[in-house]
């Protein structure tokens, strides 16, 4: 499939390793990325036959697999991403992830447990809808929710944090070293465009199922949330697995770099389909010539 050319920056939205991330300073909204709604519907469907053609080359390659990460606040829009961004990937080589509370036995292993079980096999395309991350973003919010793990929230100090971080990036460079490539989206949401969203799941019926207590719970916490982040995304953005802090104020935008950043990186591993060598191409002669007869 012929590309298009490239309206699309995804690397300016890419934290550099080490540097240190303000979210004050980055913007949730831009101006658009596409021209009109039909400009919209062009790109992505360029993006997403690309993406499928992709794909189909890492699954028969079977050598690399892909792990994309998606972190946000609530209504910052992961799902639709993923769903939209995806939508042409066979579901043969794809699979999502969700990560909710963990369970009591998830409790009684180390926070990466119920995660690493979920990694991409080699072929894959891996989602996770939330992940380890939460162990260093919730967690750090309320920490007297480390108690179900064992650990006393009054000893959770800037050395304890640290040592999250570490065991996260070290998994993340044990992965890319054993071909398993991380891509990490951290929707970025205005606090007021989380309230009209909000508004809209009780305004709406059909989006009253997306609408909890929880949610508006949770938004009080929105200034150490803000902070939460920033701390791990300066910590854990690197060379082997960075993060993407995407503008999220406008969902079409959204998509589309996300959409970018997952072509770039595909197209960086230069995939094609196996080579057939010159003695497998006389037995499928054979076996043509047999079908044949």
């Amino acid at each position: 499939m012929a590309k298009k050319k490239n309206r699309i920056d995804a690397a300016k939205f890419r934290v550099k390793q080490g540097e240190k991330v303000d979210l004050a300073d980055r913007p949730t909204l831009i101006d658009p990325v596409y021209r009109s709604k039909d400009d919209y519907h062009a790109i992505l469907t360029d993006h997403v036959g690309r993406l499928s053609d992709l794909q189909q080359k890492l699954y028969a390659r079977n050598r690399d697999s892909l792990l994309l990460i998606f972190q946000a606040m609530d209504a910052a829009g992961k799902d639709g991403a993923i769903r939209h961004v995806m939508s042409g990937v066979n579901p043969q080589g794809c699979q999502v992830t969700s990560f909710k509370h963990p369970s009591g036995v998830e409790l009684e292993h180390d926070f990466l447990w119920r995660v690493t079980r979920e990694l991409p096999e080699r072929g894959m395309i891996g989602i996770f809808n939330r992940s380890y991350y939460e162990s260093v973003l919730i967690l750090r919010v309320h920490p007297e929710l480390l108690e179900a793990e064992g650990f006393d929230p009054k000893k959770a100090d800037g050395d304890f944090w640290r040592a999250r971080y570490r065991s996260i990036a070290d998994l993340e460079r044990h992965l890319a070293a054993n071909h398993t490539h991380v891509l990490k989206f951290f929707l970025h949401l205005s606090k007021e465009e989380q309230r009209k969203r909000f508004l809209d799941r009780i305004d709406e019926p059909e989006k009253n199922w997306k609408f909890s207590q929880a949610d508006i719970e949770e938004r009080g916490f929105w200034d150490d949330y803000q902070k939460a982040y920033a701390k791990c995304l300066s910590e854990t953005s690197t060379n082997e697995a960075p993060w993407f802090v995407v503008p999220a104020d406008d969902k079409l935008t959204t998509r589309l770099i996300v959409s970018q950043a997952v072509l770039e990186k595909l197209d960086s591993l230069k995939l094609h389909f196996p080579e057939v060598s010159d003695d497998r191409r006389k037995e499928l002669k054979a076996i043509r010539a047999r079908l044949e007869a």
